[in-house]
């Protein structure tokens, strides 16, 4: 079992993840459980106070570092040895499929959510090093990324999915967008589905879906096409895709 401990002010926001869909029945099934830990529970004065004012002034709060600093080393003792620890900030490393591809190697995961204007920089320094975001914006709080975070992975751990093959073909996991896709009815307000489909000639859909993945990651993550060694077939499909769409006067059609 994949165990995934959160330390958080609002469990609320973070348990409806492994209630529903795919991660929900993963923990009915045993292959992934959740745990959750606040701060709150390590107060020790008798309002149980996890912020305070930053020091230097400014706007917002601070979570405390005594609270959080107790509340992960309790869940960390609850975790098996070999988990990955990560802080959600608005300055990490950007979460990418790579990456929970990483987490989802490990035993077990722990998530650190902060709230306000963030936590204790102590804390980073001293406890969880590993800062990750989701992208350049910011958040009320780390809960709901932390929810991402676990939906993202947990769909990569062994019998999860209902298809093995369902992660493998995802946009992102072989470095390239995915493919379109196409369901029923073949013709829908006029628009029908490309020809190649319905023909039942797997390598000539193979070569089309391909196709269509290096060319929407070149209209849509340019970055990823340019970070990419195209092989010799990928090279030949995406200079295809762009003739089809580039008209006589070199724009995209």
């Amino acid at each position: 079992m994949y165990r995934v401990g959160v330390v958080s002010l609002l469990p609320d926001l973070v348990e409806p993840v492994v209630r529903f869909g795919v991660v929900g029945r993963a923990r009915e099934r045993g292959l992934l459980s959740l745990e959750q830990i606040s701060p709150r529970e390590f107060a020790t004065d008798r309002h149980r106070t996890v912020d305070d004012r930053p020091y230097g002034g400014g706007p917002g709060m601070v979570l405390k570092y005594e609270p959080m600093r107790d509340a992960i080393r309790a869940m960390r003792s609850r975790l098996p040895a070999g988990t990955r620890e990560l802080v959600l900030t608005a300055q990490g490393r950007p979460f990418d499929q790579a990456l929970a591809r990483e987490l989802a190697a490990a035993p077990g995961l722990l998530l650190v959510s902060g709230r306000y204007e963030g936590v204790d920089e102590r804390l980073i320094a001293a406890e969880v090093p590993m800062e990750v975001a989701l992208g350049d914006f910011v958040l009320s709080g780390g809960e709901l990324a932390a929810a991402v975070v676990i939906d993202a992975v947990a769909r990569l751990l062994p019998g999860v999915l209902g298809d093995e093959n369902s992660h493998v073909q995802d946009s992102y996991t072989a470095g390239l967008l995915d493919c379109p896709q196409y369901t029923r009815p073949e013709i829908a307000d006029g628009m029908t589905v490309p020809a190649v489909l319905l023909g039942g000639d797997h390598a000539a859909i193979r070569r089309w879906r391909l196709k269509e993945a290096l060319g929407r990651t070149w209209l849509k993550r340019p970055r990823l096409i340019a970070e990419r060694e195209l092989s010799g077939e990928e090279s030949e499909l995406l200079a295809e895709f762009k003739a089809e769409r580039v008209n006589s006067d070199g724009e995209l059609a």
